[in-house]
Formats: structure tokens, sequence, C-alpha cells
């Protein structure tokens, strides 16, 4: 069975004391490199030595040396406890300039439309930070996994969580490629998807996530069926270029194939408007200054 392990409090009072004592053999020159009384540097390494249980200095009237307790105890505690400064020094300059690496899990999709145009430029404006993506399509606990911030569409972003949005609203709309409709007829109404080959997504959990419409302001869902599952937009996407079938995605992402006539805009007066895409992280008192240069890098930008 695994055992808890916690570090006495108080086990390391002392220490300094004893470290400044031992390099300069003097309890008068430590009071005075610490900045206190020489007698409050030996109630301290008293303190200390009733602590260990042995005697750590031989004091004399003319000098001060160490024991072979304190030779010992000297040998370890002074590499470690330079590793606690130094552990120290690293965890305040990150928290006070932007510094470190900056973990973001976001899904694929989000990539190119909303990262790639803004990488570049942050990585530019701030040479110390290093940024690490993760592309995956699990809605992961991004504390627990140890991101600094997620990156999802707004209606997968839970409450408890403080959201930035990187992206207006926009309209999720099913496209097809002209191939497809070479040999069926465009429909007209939900109603007419019962006859089309429909690509269809995955979620995380499981679950196929059904098709969503907006009717006059009554909103709609509805499950379709056709030969293709993707578990990402962008297979989707390849996929409704290849004629397998109808997809449903966000604008963002066919925008330039609509545009150039690779693929067909169909239910359009359908289309459900989403929240947009945000950036998101556990709320916190204070942000760490990477991901608060992150943040306010994507909103200069807008």
């Amino acid at each position: 069975m695994k055992q808890n392990f916690t570090v006495r409090q108080g086990a390391l009072d002392g220490v300094e004391a004893f470290l400044s004592v031992a390099q300069h053999r003097s309890f008068r020159r430590a009071a005075a490199e610490l900045g206190v009384t020489p007698s409050a540097i030996s109630q301290a390494v008293r303190v200390l030595e009733a602590r260990v249980g042995a005697a750590l200095f031989i004091r004399t009237t003319r000098s001060v040396g160490l024991t072979e307790a304190g030779e010992r105890f000297l040998s370890r505690a002074k590499p470690a406890f330079e590793e606690l400064v130094a552990a120290g020094e690293v965890a305040r300059g990150l928290g006070q300039r932007p510094t470190g690496l900056l973990r973001l899990s976001v899904p694929r999709a989000v990539v190119p439309i909303v990262l790639e145009p803004l990488i570049a430029s942050f990585c530019e404006a701030y040479p110390e930070i290093e940024v690490e993506i993760a592309a995956s399509e699990e809605l992961i606990d991004i504390a627990a996994e140890g991101f600094d911030a997620g990156i999802r569409m707004g209606q997968f972003v839970d409450a408890d969580m403080v959201a930035v949005p990187l992206t207006p609203p926009f309209r999720f709309i099913v496209v097809g490629s002209p191939d497809y409709f070479a040999s069926r007829r465009r429909p007209k109404v939900v109603d007419d998807l019962r006859q089309h080959a429909c690509l269809r997504w995955r979620r995380s959990n499981g679950a196929i996530a059904p098709w969503s419409f907006n009717d006059n302001g009554r909103a709609m869902e509805i499950a379709v069926s056709g030969p293709f599952i993707a578990n990402d937009f962008p297979t989707m996407l390849g996929a409704a270029f290849k004629g397998v079938g109808l997809a449903q995605l966000p604008e963002p992402m066919v925008v330039e194939g609509v545009k150039t006539g690779k693929l067909l805009h169909v239910l359009e007066r359908f289309a459900p408007v989403m929240p947009g895409v945000f950036l998101y992280y556990p709320s916190r008192r204070q942000t760490m200054p990477k991901l608060r240069a992150f943040i306010d890098h994507v909103k200069s930008r807008k």
C-alpha cells in the first residue's frame, strides 16, 4: 500500500541559520549576513539541534567548528537548500513575467481557423514562452491533465470555467460537393435529409451527435443516417469534399470551399447559430503571466 508522506511543520526552521554559521564559522557574521541578532541565530541553531537530536557545532570562546553530525548534515542540507532557493526563483520568475511552457488543449478544427494566425505573432512577441498545442477532440479535465487552458466551442465549456471569446458566434451549415449533387436533388426542408447520405460526428463520450436546426426561432434536432462517421470535423470536411455525403459543419471551416464552388450550401434558412469558439481556463485569483500574455495577445488581434 502506498504511504502518504508529509513534511513535518517547521522541518526547515533553522536550516538557513545553520548553513550561514557553517559557512562563516561565526554566529556573529551569520547574524550580520541574515540581518538578525546573534542571539536569534543561536536560538535557531539550538532549536535545530534539538529537533535533529545531535549537536551540530563545537563552540569555544574563540571559534566555531562542525561536529561529525554537523559535517554530515551540511553535506546533505546545503545542496538541498540551494535547490529549494533555486526552485523559488524559478517559480517567482514564472509568476512575475511571461515565460515558461504554455500548454493548450484544442480540437483539430480550431488550429487552422483560430490558432495558426495567432501563434507566429505570439511567439515573436513573447520569445520566452514555449507554446505546446495538443489537438484532441476529447473534453478533458485541463487542470488534471496539466494544461494551462483549453479551446472549445462555447456549448462545450463548463460553467465553472473562465471563458474568453476567440471568435464571434457562427452558423452551423449543411454542405455537399457538386459531385454529390450531380445525381441527387438538393434538400429544400429539413425532412428531405431522410433521402440523403449524411456524415455524422461521434462525440468524445461515444454518442452520435444529432444535427441541429432553427425553424423560425424554434430549435430542433434530428437523427440523420449515412455511410460515414468521424470523431472530428476536419475528417468530415474531407469526406464532404470527396462527395461521400452531406456534412453539417461550422461555417468558418467551409466558407472557402463554398466561395470556390467546391462545396454547395443547402438548407441555409434553417442554419442554427452557435456561440463561437472560446479560450477557457480554471477560475483562479491569479492568472499566470504566460496565459495572461496569450489572452491579451488574442484580444489585441481582434
